[in-house]
Order: C-alpha cells, then sequence, then structure tokens
C-alpha cells in the first residue's frame, strides 16, 4: 500500500505574512460609494413613464401639464420655426453667454477676494459685512436698482447674474482656506517659502475642493436668476422665451425652455465633477 504524500503544516507565522491588507471602506463600505446611473436612468424613466400615464389618461389637463410628445413636438416647431423672430438655437446662445460671462466675471474677483478674506482678518472685515449684507436678498429685490443704475441693457443682466454668484463662490473660497493644516503652512515656511508659495501651493490645492463645489452652486444660482435677468426688456434668450410663452398660456414652451435651462446647467455641472476628479482627485480619500 502507497503511502500518500503528508504535507507540511503551515506555520502561524506564514498565514499572517500571506494575510492581504483590508483596504479602507472594503469591510464596511464608503458612505455613498458606487455608481447610480442605472438608478437614475430607471427613476428618470418611470417619472416620464408616470408623466406620460396622467396626460394620455386626461388626469391633467394639457393646459396645466402637456404630454412629453407634445412637449418634444413644441421643440422641433420652434427649433425651425424660431419664436420671436429668433431661432430656439440663438435664444439658447444668448442665455449661455450671460450666464458663463457672468460665472467667469465672478470666479475672477470672487475667488480672490475669498482667498484674501481667508488670510486676512482685516480684509474680512472689510468684504464680509457688504456679502452677507445682501447675499440673502433675493435677486428680483435689487433687480429695479439695476435698471436705474445701470439702464435695460446687457449690463444690468449680466450684473445681475453676477451678483447672484458672486456670494456664494467668495464664500466658498473663503471656508476652503481653513482647508489647508496649519502644520502644512509651519512646514512650508520652515523650509524657506515665500507668502506667495504658501498661498499658491499649499493654501490654494487645499481649498480647491470647496472653490469647484462652490462655483457648482454659484452656477445653479446663476442660472435660476437667469429668467430674473431676461425681464429687463429682453427680446431674446431661453428666460424670455419662458416669460413671454406663459403670458400666452403656452404651457409646452415654458416646460421646453425649463427643460433645456435644466439640461445645460446639468452639463456644466457633469464637467465640473469631471474637472474636479482631475484636479483634485485626493478629495475624500484623506
Amino acid at each position: 500500500m502507497l503511502d500518500r504524500p503528508r504535507h507540511k503544516p503551515k506555520s502561524f507565522m506564514n498565514s499572517i505574512l500571506r494575510i492581504r491588507p483590508t483596504k479602507p471602506g472594503e469591510v464596511y463600505g464608503v458612505p455613498g460609494q458606487g455608481d447610480s446611473l442605472i438608478i437614475s436612468t430607471v427613476s428618470t424613466a418611470v417619472i416620464i413613464a408616470l408623466w406620460t400615464l396622467a396626460t394620455l389618461s386626461g388626469w391633467i389637463k394639457p393646459l396645466f401639464l402637456p404630454s412629453p410628445l407634445a412637449i418634444f413636438q413644441k421643440f422641433i416647431q420652434i427649433s425651425t420655426e424660431g419664436f420671436a423672430n429668433h431661432t430656439l438655437w440663438q435664444h439658447t446662445a444668448i442665455s449661455v453667454l450671460r450666464v458663463f460671462g457672468a460665472l467667469v466675471l465672478a470666479c475672477i474677483t470672487a475667488i480672490p477676494i475669498g482667498l484674501a478674506m481667508g488670510m486676512s482678518r482685516v480684509m474680512r472685515g472689510i468684504f464680509d459685512p457688504p456679502i452677507e449684507f445682501y447675499r440673502p436678498v433675493p435677486p428680483l429685490a435689487y433687480l429695479p436698482l439695476m435698471i436705474v443704475w445701470f439702464g435695460i441693457g446687457e449690463l444690468s443682466k449680466v450684473l445681475l447674474i453676477y451678483l447672484s454668484i458672486f456670494a456664494p463662490v467668495a464664500i466658498g473660497t473663503r471656508s476652503g482656506v481653513r482647508s489647508a493644516a496649519i502644520e502644512q503652512v509651519h512646514a512650508a515656511y520652515s523650509l524657506g517659502a515665500t507668502p506667495w508659495q504658501v498661498l499658491t501651493q499649499v493654501i490654494l490645492p487645499a481649498a480647491l475642493p470647496e472653490i469647484i463645489t462652490a462655483t457648482r452652486i454659484g452656477m445653479g444660482v446663476g442660472w435660476t436668476t437667469l429668467v430674473a435677468a431676461e425681464m429687463v426688456a429682453a427680446t431674446s434668450g431661453i428666460g424670455f422665451m419662458v416669460l413671454s410663452a406663459s403670458q400666452f398660456l403656452q404651457t409646452s414652451t415654458v416646460i421646453m425652455g425649463i427643460v433645456i435651462i435644466a439640461a445645460i446647467a446639468y452639463a456644466f455641472d457633469l464637467l465640473m465633477r469631471f474637472a474636479e476628479r482631475r484636479l483634485v482627485p485626493w478629495k475624500g480619500r484623506a
């Protein structure tokens, strides 16, 4: 009878050394981790299906809520025939230029002011009162002042959107300055860094995640202010189209304009998320 080969028992130390270290979040998971694309797609499809069912069944009159098919047909009609002597793409381009022009101006001014407020109590004392004073005021409240001071041209429209974006970006940047660890700042100074190097190489990278988040919030506020801005003697723009259509009870045109505004804002938000993953890949991993 042949003897079976005997396996040597593994030592306790070899078993320990061969154990792979557990990664953070591998056992219990990370809150909010995982892809939600499928869930978002299904939930959107369910909403559209319920919307279609409610309109086709006659539960809601088309005057109050047109069907998705009617809105799509209105989109095709305005795309080919235009609205108020402008094509749909001209209305969209004009509104995009107004909002993104105001966003660029707000970022150019609000980010440096926010950094200054976060680093200097003197600058915080100068800029904090006026920003906190006008920040909770709805744009419609100071819209008449914009008209009185700057007229009914493009300046008043862009300035109104600019003011709505400026406050969130400035406050978010100021809060982001506090994200820089004081140990990193002291270490940089001890290695001979100048104040400008500390600002650009230590504080700004630490504040960048909150700056991007504040820009996303400011962009959303800017789009909500667009309709108010295009109330000022406008003859073009998505907000103008929505307001004009509402006066004639063209609900399908109103909803179509709302969908276009939401789609552009969502596309920009996706772009900012992509930029955030590229620029601050460490966010949420520390």
